[in-house]
């Protein structure tokens, strides 16, 4: 079953490792990093008012007409920037596997510190956040899927992977008051064929 989302900014981080690489570099500097935010396999999103575990799955063509003139690279989402794809220090492309992310994270005093704790294994994980134009859900299969993305703005080292809960609720809050409110017509149909039965049978 169908549900667009009409141009929402979304928010989701991946536990996929991001790691100094020393041998075939993308961008020639020795401040450079690699890594996934996000690739196209199912993973859990949130989980639903019963404890269900809810999916997402990124279609590979939901970004083939992405914008990624301009995106920034960041850390937890915010304040500085320590690269952007305009000025040559990013790489984002879309490949088999997912959204690749390269980076050289020499440019600025800042942007050194960042590598240095990605280095010594403090920072290890990536986010991306991105405009939805096109999504469905599928109710058996309690999955959702993006099908399509319009922009990407940022790519983000995270210190603690966590996707935005506040928009994911918002973004599925309408599907469990239906749902909820599904059950409940069920129930008051399954009360009122009872009463009837029973009225019937005294009668």
């Amino acid at each position: 079953m169908a549900k667009p989302n009409h141009s929402k900014i979304q928010m989701r981080s991946i536990p996929f490792q991001m790691n100094p690489v020393t041998e075939n570099k993308r961008i020639d500097t020795q401040y450079y990093v690699e890594g996934y935010a996000t690739t196209f396999k199912p993973y859990v999103l949130y989980r639903d008012y019963e404890g269900n575990d809810v999916y997402e799955l990124i279609e590979r063509s939901s970004l083939d007409n992405a914008d990624i003139n301009d995106v920034i690279f960041q850390f937890d989402h915010g304040g500085m920037v320590y690269a952007r794809t305009s000025n040559g220090s990013l790489i984002v492309e879309v490949d088999e596997h997912g959204l690749f992310v390269a980076a050289d994270l020499g440019r600025t005093e800042a942007a050194k510190r960042l590598y240095d704790s990605i280095q010594a294994g403090m920072v290890t994980q990536m986010s991306w956040r991105y405009m939805v134009d096109e999504e469905s859900y599928d109710r058996d299969k309690k999955m959702w899927t993006t099908r399509k993305v319009s922009k990407i703005y940022d790519v983000s080292a995270v210190s603690i992977p966590a996707n935005d809960q506040t928009s994911i609720e918002a973004r599925a809050k309408s599907l469990m008051d239906e749902e909820r409110a599904k059950k409940e017509n069920e129930k008051k149909r399954e009360r009122l064929s009872l009463l009837l039965q029973i009225k019937e049978a005294i009668n």
